[in-house]
């Protein structure tokens, strides 16, 4: 089984939000950061790397995408603040 990621992609501190899910967390974010796929984050700028969580089998990381993606918005930033205080891009420290 192929391990996953979930992950919050966002434009500025504070601003718009995006879940997501892959086995690939490099690619996934270059392909955000680089706009080269269509959709939410393309149309929004979603192009920072604030938070992730590793999980041994994709079906677990969708799980979980689930679960975030049913909670308030308030959670979703206590969680981003719990391991990324000041909004930084994450992308350098998965590379």
């Amino acid at each position: 089984m192929k391990q996953g990621f979930v992950y919050i992609m966002t434009n500025q501190k504070n601003g718009t939000l995006y879940i997501g899910v892959t086995s690939n967390l490099v690619q996934r974010v270059h392909q955000h950061k680089n706009h080269l796929v269509e959709g939410f984050t393309k149309r929004y700028g979603l192009d920072n790397l604030v938070y992730y969580e590793q999980f041994a089998d994709i079906r677990t990381a969708i799980e979980r995408e689930k679960q975030l993606k049913a909670g308030s918005r308030k959670k979703k930033i206590q969680l981003i603040e719990l391991i990324n205080p000041e909004w930084n891009d994450l992308y350098e420290s998965i590379l």
